[in-house]
């Protein structure tokens, strides 16, 4: 005589999913609150944020702070807002990121699939750089700028990201490419095939889940970074970071928390859009990294 199926285990994996969606939309909520503060007050005038809770909604929008924050927040004597430093941030970022990704790769292809004598050895001493405090290189690095004529611009900031990003990108692309077979590179090999015929033709094609990866990590190191920023930029090539610092920093009479804010969001907003447009390839790029390796 069959028994009769119990209702308890149709109800406990939905008991427990609800459980795992709860948690999850506390984490979110508790990660989301800090933003959402910043947005709610950047939409406030003076008078209501001191007359309401911090977490209380505008009573009306007023978006006055965000065109003060963009274009004539006082940032020390400066009082162009943060447009300037934006745009540099552009025009530092997406080269940097750009050739960094690129070095990456050819180096991660070279180290993976052309292997010569020694190469183990210098892989292993390039993830010093992944280790390394960028506090250690601020000195030498600055008496290499100072050589090559490039000290406060925006191309010597490009080249300090370059050379910072390096080891890491080399790890990403070098870890990915191990998996590779290499009857492929062989078979190209012998029919002809150059080194960069090769590396344009058969790896790259494969590369479309790293190359994702990377691109989002370095332009998030990038754009967020203060250190080098800070150090090696000059008065027209400060990036948004030390825009941000410095319009934060800057004393007047009144504290407009609210243009504060809205400068914040906009110094972050590039970050934000990447990871909400290309968040899933970002993962989808972490998941296929792990399974190869």
């Amino acid at each position: 005589m069959t028994a009769k199926p119990s209702l308890f285990p149709s109800l406990f994996p939905s008991f427990g999913r609800l459980l795992v969606y709860a948690v999850l939309a506390l984490a979110t909520a508790f990660f989301l609150l800090p933003l959402y503060a910043m947005l709610v007050t950047s939409f406030k005038d003076a008078e209501e944020i001191r007359s309401t809770s911090l977490l209380a909604l505008p009573a009306a929008l007023n978006g006055a702070a965000w065109g003060t924050a963009w274009s004539s927040a006082c940032t020390g004597v400066d009082c162009n807002g943060l447009r300037p430093f934006f745009w540099n941030s552009v025009a530092m970022a997406v080269p940097a990121v750009m050739i960094s990704t690129v070095w990456g790769a050819l180096n991660g292809y070279v180290l993976s699939l052309w292997k010569f004598r020694g190469s183990d050895a210098l892989f292993g001493m390039l993830l010093f750089g992944v280790f390394m405090p960028f506090q250690v290189v601020l000195l030498p690095m600055s008496q290499v700028l100072g050589w090559l004529g490039l000290s406060s611009s925006i191309t010597g900031l490009v080249l300090v990201h370059c050379l910072a990003g390096l080891a890491g990108t080399t790890l990403f692309f070098r870890n990915y490419y191990a998996a590779i077979p290499k009857e492929l590179v062989n078979a190209a090999r012998m029919d002809g095939a150059s080194f960069f015929q090769i590396f344009w033709r058969i790896v790259l094609p494969l590369s479309t889940p790293i190359i994702m990866v990377t691109l989002i990590w370095q332009f998030t190191n990038i754009w967020n970074d203060f250190l080098f920023g800070v150090v090696f930029s000059g008065t027209d090539s400060k990036p948004v970071t030390v825009g941000l610092n410095n319009l934060a920093n800057t004393s007047s009479s009144v504290k407009a928390y609210n243009v504060d804010m809205a400068a914040a969001i906009i110094a972050g907003l590039p970050t934000m859009v990447i990871y909400v447009l290309a968040g899933k390839f970002f993962v989808r790029g972490l998941t296929a990294g792990a399974v190869k390796g």
